[in-house]
């Protein structure tokens, strides 16, 4: 396979499941945590590496280091893997995947942004997502009528805080996850719903048009849901391990344990909460960007944009659904190709920027 995205908490964990399953790795795409490339390549022995920055060539163990954006495209074009897992972060991970499609590979998709800004140019049946809430609207699917399908969402670092004190949230604060540990961006994402957001444009791509909505449930410990016409509500449970979706990613006769089952007993209990506007604003444009999924490169590249700009202190953390929001509302053009999603994107962020 062709990893993209090593040193990320999802690239982690499927070198993990690669190791247990024997499965070669051709080809590992980095950011800038060489310490950690450097120890992958101890255990793993990749035709070629890529890195982020040509300054930081010299530093990777390796005979046969690229780097680039450009580089990422060739070696997906070059490689004899029939597999890539994409776990790159952010709108950048977009060309990686529709090269991967170009090329005829089946792509495993961790990469949230590819779907939420370009989805009606992609493929999904070539597309198998890492992501436990999608695993566990697959795992659930049956042949009944559906009525409506449900993700749950942890909340994220705020769901706690007082209202009042929402605006004043630092950086810092935003990193505070009650659950687990993920990279900067998308633990941001989970804070504001941006992230929630995302994955239900994901199942809309995915699965079709239907009725999409996510809950609230505190211990991570159901991942979706599935309504049926006949009245009954099917759940998936399992602990939160990015190794059971990545497992059935890499292979689809899955059948060994990956995980530890769940203890209902020693769970005792669990809680279930509503996503309300007051805490997490941009739940405001869900129904209409559920029904126009076209615009959520829109939505992706004013929440980037807006990111970037809460990090540098230019804002402040609840002016990130209000950036969004404000953006959506500006720009409702449709792109009818790849190309307008590019641009749009573009326009989008210049003016973010400019009216910050």
């Amino acid at each position: 396979m062709v990893l993209l995205g090593c040193t990320g908490s999802i690239g982690v964990n499927t070198l993990e499941v690669a190791k247990k399953f024997n499965i070669d790795v051709e080809v590992l795409v980095c950011g800038k945590n060489i310490e950690l490339l450097n120890k992958q390549l101890l255990q793993h022995s990749p035709k070629v590496v890529v890195v982020a920055d040509a300054n930081d060539v010299h530093k990777v163990n390796h005979s046969n280091v690229l780097w680039g954006s450009e580089s990422i495209l060739k070696v997906i074009q070059d490689s004899e893997s029939e597999l890539v897992v994409n776990a790159l972060v952010g709108f950048l991970g977009l060309r990686p995947t529709l090269s991967a499609l170009d090329a005829g590979k089946k792509v495993a998709l961790a990469n949230k942004e590819s779907l939420v800004a370009c989805g009606n140019f992609i493929d999904t049946s070539k597309i198998q997502p890492i992501d436990s809430e999608h695993f566990g609207l697959w795992y659930l699917m049956q042949d009944r009528p559906v009525q409506k399908m449900i993700i749950t969402a942890s909340g994220g670092a705020f769901r706690d805080w007082d209202i009042n004190k929402l605006q004043n949230a630092t950086l810092a604060d935003t990193q505070k996850h009650p659950n687990w540990s993920m990279g900067q961006k998308i633990t941001i994402d989970s804070a504001t719903m941006v992230n929630k957001m995302f994955e239900l444009l994901e199942a809309r791509w995915l699965f079709g048009e239907g009725e999409y909505d996510s809950i609230i449930e505190t211990k991570s410990l159901i991942h979706a849901l599935i309504d049926f016409k006949d009245g009954s509500t099917t759940a998936h449970f399992a602990h939160a391990s990015m190794q059971l979706p990545i497992a059935y990613a890499l292979d689809e006769k899955m059948n060994e344990k990956i995980l530890e089952h769940v203890d209902l007993l020693k769970v005792g209990s669990l809680e279930f909460r509503e996503i309300t506007t007051d805490r997490y604003p941009i739940w405001e444009i869900r129904k209409e960007l559920l029904k126009h999924p076209s615009r959520g490169v829109v939505v992706n590249a004013a929440n980037e944009a807006a990111i970037e700009m809460f990090i540098n202190k230019e804002i402040g953390f609840m002016d990130i659904s209000k950036t969004i929001i404000k953006a959506f509302e500006k720009f409702t053009q449709m792109p009818s190709s790849v190309d307008d999603v590019f641009e749009i994107d573009a326009q989008v962020r210049r003016v973010v920027r400019e009216n910050r």
